[in-house]
């Protein structure tokens, strides 16, 4: 089946997230996707609101840019969340927007060999082990958690260009694909992955592809997804976003989960009138037309 979700824009203010959260869990959304852009809201701070607020809806951060992040503190918060609400915390780290980390005095030199560092650091420690290691960028000296996660925790990384998903194949557990990925891009996003995953060994491993897809829907929902794209500087293409009812949405959704999506996370434009809204119709009207 494939799996179904929505964001939550971080242009909303952090006191919004509560109502659209328990929205989400009373609609039965499967999950809520989170983002730690800069400069608006923490990644796992939010996280943990949100799950604290709720019952069953999965929480997915996606992305948290490891430029930003010791990957102890990544791998404590992680394991934290996951004992405090098992299974229901989903966690994605990625190289962030070079502009920003720029700003922040972060910007790395090699943002691949960065992430690949992170991403096999998190993954050791998440799993119990303790690890030393002195990378360019990773360095920890018998470093453990004493809280690790009760189960394995698959940890997901957001990538676009062809050598960061190889490297997703490689060394992450899922690959998180931003709204500005077409039908065709999905597929070749797959081939990549699974050239990373075969020049590692991981062939045998379950790797989940979670791709973004713009959507709005209301009588203004084309004006409201061209601005959108237009604002982002994306030309319009045929399959890169959708506007319309449940059903139009659903075929959109469907299109990605033929080209190789595990799970589609609907995305509301930065001026949804109506968040919570939005959460429901991806769970009751929209949910039910998706196999």
């Amino acid at each position: 089946m494939t799996g179904l979700g929505a964001v939550f824009r971080p242009q909303l203010p952090p006191e919004r997230l509560r109502a659209v959260a328990r929205a989400a869990d009373e609609a039965g959304l499967e999950e809520l996707w989170l983002w730690e852009d800069c400069f608006l809201e923490g990644g796992i701070s939010a996280a943990a609101a949100a799950l604290a607020w709720t019952e069953r809806v999965r929480i997915g951060v996606g992305l948290l840019p490891v430029p930003l992040r010791n990957v102890a503190v990544t791998a404590m918060e992680t394991a934290t969340l996951h004992r405090m609400f098992p299974g229901r915390a989903i966690v994605g780290v990625g190289h962030g927007v070079q502009a920003w980390m720029g700003q922040v005095g972060a910007r790395a030199e090699s943002p691949l060999t960065l992430l690949r560092e992170h991403l096999l650091a998190l993954r050791t420690l998440l799993s119990g082990e303790r690890l030393t290691t002195s990378g360019r960028y990773v360095r920890l000296d018998d470093v453990g958690l004493d809280w690790p996660p009760p189960a394995p925790v698959p940890v997901f990384a957001g990538a676009t260009g062809p050598r960061s998903l190889r490297l997703s194949g490689e060394a992450a557990d899922g690959t998180v694909l931003t709204a500005s990925t077409t039908v065709d891009g999905v597929r070749r996003a797959r081939r990549l992955i699974d050239e990373g995953r075969e020049s590692a060994g991981r062939t045998a491993d379950p790797h989940e592809v979670v791709v973004y897809l713009l959507a709005t829907s209301g009588p203004d929902a084309g004006a409201r997804l061209r601005a959108e794209q237009a604002g982002e500087g994306l030309e319009p293409a045929p399959d890169l976003g959708v506007a319309g009812d449940a059903g139009t949405v659903a075929k959109a959704v469907r299109r990605l989960a033929e080209a190789g999506a595990d799970t589609v996370i609907l995305q509301p434009t930065g001026d949804e009138p109506d968040p919570e809204g939005f959460v429901r119709f991806v769970a009751e009207e929209v949910r039910p037309l998706v196999p």
